[in-house]
């Protein structure tokens, strides 16, 4: 398995291997119970489901986003109970443009396991590569051994974050870049679909993240993403970037693409822009 993605026929070969762990995270922000539905018509075999809106996030407060990050202990307790070990080689997978499996790979990283990588294409790639298809619920499995080997939950975590006061903080003295990754009708406030307020964080640049994958979902050539992001950021690069989205999952796509171009170690605003226009002491920029 690659460091980062995998392909279709790849993933067949290394399902006959023991020590192999498969998400399946399809979702729909507008229909929060077609991700499952999806999933239990058919799905990659053995392949466990977990739940953007049920699994992958904490309790809103209406001040925290729509998809605020859980406690890391909890998040640790749930992968401890879907069969992770230290040991694990994980895959993930959504319907095609791996918008919420980049998401939970950066999770898994943020919880300090390394071995994780995307299915490129998702779903709609493990079809027309004719792998096999599996309905119904499946279930985990944990043994007891796999309980006691634990998860690398004490490490520090591999991916850093910012909270809003850093960003809040960054518009006066800048450290670094906010790259948006929402369409670019959000960004600039002309339609806001989500949220109660439009616009985009002042300073911040837009790189939409449907920009990242070809037109069959795929990940873009590394060295195409790196001309791309050189382009965009120039000499900002050096600077430190962090992403935001919506509400924290986009994002992630637009760092799991920096990260195949080989731009390593940026971070992410997990509460985005749905946190960050829910104080509305917090200023808001309009336009391209």
């Amino acid at each position: 398995m690659s460091d980062l993605l995998i392909q279709a026929d790849e993933l067949k070969a290394r399902l006959q291997r023991p020590g192999c762990l498969v998400f399946d995270v399809r979702h729909d922000l507008a229909k929060p119970n077609a991700g499952r539905e999806a999933y239990q018509q058919g799905h990659i075999p053995h392949a466990l489901y977990l739940d953007h809106e049920m699994q992958l996030c904490a309790p809103c407060t209406g001040q925290n986003g729509r998809h605020p990050l859980p406690d890391r202990a909890d998040f640790a307790a749930l992968m401890r109970a879907q069969g992770l070990t230290a040991r694990s080689d994980v895959v993930v997978y959504d319907a095609g443009n791996s918008m919420f499996a980049a998401h939970l790979w950066w999770m898994l990283r943020w919880l300090g396991h390394e071995s994780v990588a995307v299915l490129d294409g998702g779903w709609a790639a493990w079809l027309a590569a004719d792998g096999p298809v599996e309905s119904g619920l499946h279930e985990a499995s944990i043994s007891e051994a796999q309980a006691l080997q634990g998860l690398v939950q004490t490490r520090q975590p591999s991916m850093p974050t910012v909270d809003a006061r850093a960003v809040l903080g960054n518009l006066d003295e800048p450290r670094f870049t906010v790259l948006d990754a929402r369409a670019p009708e959000r960004f600039s406030g002309q339609v806001e679909p989500m949220d109660p307020v439009g616009g985009h964080i002042p300073g911040a640049l837009n790189r939409p993240f449907v920009q990242n994958v070809q037109a069959d979902g795929r990940f873009k050539p590394a060295s195409q993403l790196r001309a791309e992001f050189e382009s965009l950021l120039g000499d900002r690069l050096d600077r430190g970037i962090v992403h935001q989205c919506g509400s924290g999952i986009t994002a992630c796509h637009n760092l799991f693409a920096m990260e195949l171009a080989g731009f390593r170690g940026s971070a992410l605003y997990p509460g985005s822009w749905s946190e960050w226009c829910s104080n509305p002491d917090r200023p808001v920029a309009k336009g391209a």
